[in-house]
């Protein structure tokens, strides 16, 4: 079985094509770069069952031979990333899914689509179900990112509507784990490199508002199944227990040792309030709940972290 990653060199999608290998795969990984590190895929380097094209999503490109399974994850995933990248999120949410989809319609092939919990915007229903349409500004800073993905879910339900082609939409939660950026500008690697510094914490607002953080290990494990399942969705992936920002920035100091002071920074435009994944329907469908505890995670990610950063 053969299957082609999008954004193969990020966070999440490394770990993604190294679980496929680990699977039985060969994998075709595609990235142009942008917010993808070559680092991250330095260790299949003489895998035989890896292949990498350097390939904005967007422009023109086509893989050889036959593909069974073609997952999506070619964006921005950040706000300062999609924030410093705006025009660039847009089109690999528009015409990159575009291309994609074009590519799965022509090899017969699967397609996951990455989408985000973002498509619910700053929610008013909590936790947010897949049956909920969200509270996206349409016109904020954060729309790059929000309705770029908004969009792509739309084009592949056309896609499948229309050609029948076989399309399973995630919405991912927030996830953390190793091989993130330490400048990647979200909270848990924010926190990390503040705390193994000892420079303050910067936390937005006052803290209270809330996430629910999965560990990138469960994230991929969801990814899989949806991969292999016949489910369209959308289907939510994240761990619902949910912390605010203010108890993340103090467990990440406690577990790093850390006597970093927390101060308190202004708040971007738009930030969600509170963020909670309702995954009955994983459970339900896929079998699929978060089995990493948070502490657990963190404790792995800082040790990943403190010889790096």
């Amino acid at each position: 079985m053969r299957a082609v990653v999008t954004g193969a060199a990020g966070f999440v999608g490394s770990h993604l094509v190294s679980r496929l290998i680990a699977d039985g795969w060969l994998v075709v990984g595609v990235d142009n770069y942008v917010t993808g590190r070559a680092e991250n895929l330095a260790h299949l380097e003489d895998v035989d069952a890896f292949s990498f094209v350097q390939q904005d999503t967007s422009g023109t490109w086509a893989i050889d031979g036959a593909v069974d399974l073609v997952l999506h994850f070619a964006s921005p995933a950040s706000p300062p990333d999609y924030l410093d990248h705006p025009l660039e999120t847009l089109r690999a949410g528009s015409v990159g899914t575009e291309r994609v989809l074009d590519l799965a319609l022509d090899k017969g092939a699967r397609i996951v689509l990455a989408s985000t919990s973002e498509v619910y915007g700053d929610p008013a229903v909590h936790p947010q179900p897949e049956s909920y349409w969200g509270n996206v500004n349409p016109v904020g800073p954060r729309s790059v990112y929000d309705e770029a993905k908004r969009y792509a879910e739309a084009l592949a339900m056309a896609y499948h509507r229309v050609h029948g082609i076989s399309v399973g939409l995630a919405r991912i939660f927030n996830t953390y784990g190793p091989r993130m950026r330490r400048d990647d500008g979200r909270a848990v690697p924010n926190f990390v490199v503040q705390a193994l510094h000892g420079d303050p914490i910067t936390v937005h607002g006052d803290g209270d508002q809330t996430r629910s953080l999965c560990f990138v290990d469960d994230l991929v494990e969801g990814i899989v199944r949806v991969a292999s399942s016949s489910h369209i969705g959308p289907i939510n992936l994240g761990n619902p227990y949910e912390v605010t920002v203010l108890e993340l920035a103090t467990l990440v100091r406690d577990l790093a040792g850390s006597t970093s002071p927390i101060t308190f920074v202004e708040r971007p435009e738009d930030d969600p309030t509170r963020r909670k994944p309702d995954i009955a329907l994983a459970i339900q469908t896929l079998g699929w709940e978060p089995a990493v505890p948070l502490r657990d995670g963190l404790e792995r990610t800082l040790a990943w972290a403190a010889p790096r950063w």
